[in-house]
């Protein structure tokens, strides 16, 4: 039986938002135990439906949806495709209690909801997970759909995929501003990538995860298997973090999207926190582009709000506010539309060729 538990019986296709997607091979034992964490912190029961529209063959859909509400006797109220208005009118006609997504989906459904609203009492909790989640997101779907225990959770496709996950009934600052605590069962520590050893708390470095749900590894690859896997069981997650005095811990960045401009290491979700504080932008996605001077430069790609397209010089001059100059986006474009992978991540290796090729 422990052998069968420890046998692959999915594999999930890494969506590279800068690269080329790898199989993540996951046992039975990476997804039944972490489904159950995640549903133990979140409070699943059998009093619960589970409004979901996130994509299946995804495992925020497939293991995070469906693990771990039937294992909890929950209800699953499914959406054929995420439709912003739709999703809403499910929620209000089925009574719906949680509700999960990726950020684009719930920045979505708050704009739905100012344009009609909806009664959405019902609404108890919910997951906000795989991209970087805006402070101002969270606490505008905490209180504007009424998801008072919205959490975030942070994972990846190789850890099944969570491994931090905030609590319902921590307060809104803690939830809006971390990606809380290691789930039950799983050991997470912040490293130098260069000396490999821990940093200190409030210091940056790698996300290291090692528990049930760090995967098998890398379908046929072995070398990337041994690249991302420690002979320790460590996983190298490549995500820049801070590990606070309180045992959260914060997401700044991506190593590989991590901006070097001119020996200065730029993140850019600090970047794009600053700039959603703009009153005309709904969204933005900033990433590094080539730069013959400094090697690479700073750019964004901005969904404006409707009837508001700000001048690329306004926003430059907002940034400037909050940011130091090496900082401040040196090329600005406005989209109608990000590219998204399946799973709703920003695809920037598509926006740096889109704005290099201009």
């Amino acid at each position: 039986a422990a052998q069968r538990r420890d046998l692959v019986i999915n594999i999930q296709y890494t969506y590279g938002t800068t690269g080329f997607p790898k199989g993540v091979m996951l046992t039975h034992r990476n997804i039944v135990e972490n489904g159950a964490a995640i549903s133990t912190v979140l409070g699943n029961g059998p009093a619960d439906r589970l409004c979901l529209a996130v994509p299946l063959f995804h495992c925020f859909g497939c293991v995070v949806g469906t693990l771990a509400t039937h294992g909890a006797g929950a209800a699953l109220v499914l959406n054929d495709v995420f439709d912003a208005d739709a999703v809403l009118d499910t929620i209000e006609a089925e009574r719906c209690t949680t509700i999960y997504g990726v950020p684009a989906m719930f920045a979505a459904e708050v704009a739905a909801r100012r344009r009609r609203p909806r009664d959405l009492s019902s609404l108890r909790a919910g997951i906000m997970a795989g991209a970087a989640c805006p402070e101002s997101l969270l606490r505008a779907t905490a209180h504007e759909l009424h998801v008072r225990g919205i959490v975030v959770a942070y994972g990846l496709t190789e850890t099944s995929p969570g491994a931090t996950m905030t609590h319902p009934d921590d307060d809104l600052e803690l939830r809006a501003t971390t990606v809380g605590s290691p789930l039950p069962g799983i050991e997470v520590r912040v490293v130098d990538p260069v000396t490999l050893a821990d940093v200190r708390p409030g210091a940056p470095g790698e996300l290291w995860v090692r528990g049930e749900n760090v995967m098998a590894g890398y379908d046929g690859d072995p070398e990337a298997t041994r690249a991302a896997i420690t002979a320790g069981g460590w996983l190298r997650s490549g995500d820049l973090a801070l590990r606070l005095e309180n045992g959260c811990f914060q997401i700044v960045g991506r190593i590989k999207e991590l901006i070097i401009r001119g020996g200065e290491n730029v993140s850019p979700v600090e970047v794009e926190e600053v700039l959603r504080r703009h009153e005309a932008v709904q969204d933005v996605a900033v990433f590094g582009v080539h730069s013959e001077h400094f090697g690479e430069d700073v750019a964004a790609a901005v969904k404006a709000r409707p009837g508001r397209v700000p001048a690329p010089a306004e926003l430059q001059e907002f940034a400037r506010q909050f940011l130091a100059d090496h900082k401040v986006p040196s090329r600005i474009v406005f989209v109608d539309e990000f590219p998204l992978t399946g799973s709703g991540k920003v695809k920037r290796h598509e926006l740096r060729r889109m704005v290099e090729e201009r």
